[in-house]
């Protein structure tokens, strides 16, 4: 049974899509900025972020985060 959450910026969305998403618009040196970890600043790759961030509850809600940061900031735009 799928529950559709039609508020919830996150549901449906991996984690891959989100960091994809994240570095289209952003670049990884904006990216490194806002969130300064290690893996956004130094030879930046998606499968070296995605290790980090699957394995740091800390750094994943930041991303996350800033995620729905982007969502929200696009969709007011589109108003």
């Amino acid at each position: 049974m799928h529950e559709t959450q039609p508020n919830n910026p996150l549901h449906g969305v991996t984690l891959e899509q989100l960091l994809n998403e994240l570095v289209s618009f952003y670049g990884w040196d904006a990216l490194g900025r806002k969130i300064e970890i290690r893996c956004f600043i130094h030879d930046p790759s998606i499968t070296s972020s995605l290790k980090f961030l699957r394995r740091t509850p800390w750094a994943r809600e930041r991303v996350e985060s800033l995620y729905i940061e982007m969502v929200r900031g696009i969709g007011a735009r589109q108003l």
